[in-house]
């Protein structure tokens, strides 16, 4: 399904909701935005873990902003008149930051989690497909890639020490 409306920066001024939901703007990229999105969240978990927030405690806080982004998404889609159009990406960006806090915290182990949820949100794989097929507004948009960060946490488990 597509918009006729191009989101553009001025739609993403029109309500904060539309800014956040298109990952501060990244979501606006012509090519990849789900990968851009992704990438907004390394260095905002290098920013929080560096001031100190543990890796558990960015989990945690991945909670909160889930519900967010439930609501974001949801404004935004609404908005777009499309469930899960391409350039919202804050559910790229909290899921990869919920598999960035249990990743190991070295460059390897940051560089495979972000391949390992690209690779499982590109995908979909059963049942993430088929949550994304189901499963819609806001809660719809995010919890498909919460399940391609739990995908990603499990096969990071099951690889050797990095």
């Amino acid at each position: 399904m597509t918009t006729s409306l191009k989101p553009d920066w001025a739609f993403l001024r029109r309500h904060p909701a539309h800014f956040i939901a298109f990952g501060f703007g990244s979501g606006l990229a012509r090519k990849a935005p789900g990968t851009w999105g992704t990438l907004v969240a390394l260095p905002l978990a290098a920013l929080w873990m560096g001031a100190g927030l543990s890796a558990n405690l960015l989990l945690a806080a991945c909670m909160p902003l889930f519900v967010l982004g439930c609501w974001v998404c949801g404004v935004t889609g609404r908005a777009l008149g499309v469930h899960d159009y391409g350039g919202i990406v804050f559910d790229e960006i909290v899921a990869m930051l919920a598999v960035l806090a249990l990743a190991p915290p070295t460059a390897l182990g940051w560089l495979v989690a972000f391949l390992l949820f690209r690779l499982f949100d590109i995908a979909k794989p059963w049942p993430i497909r088929w949550v994304d097929s189901k499963v819609h507004g806001g809660f719809g948009v995010m919890v498909d890639d919460v399940l391609a960060a739990v995908m990603a946490a499990i096969v990071m488990r099951l690889l050797p020490p990095m």
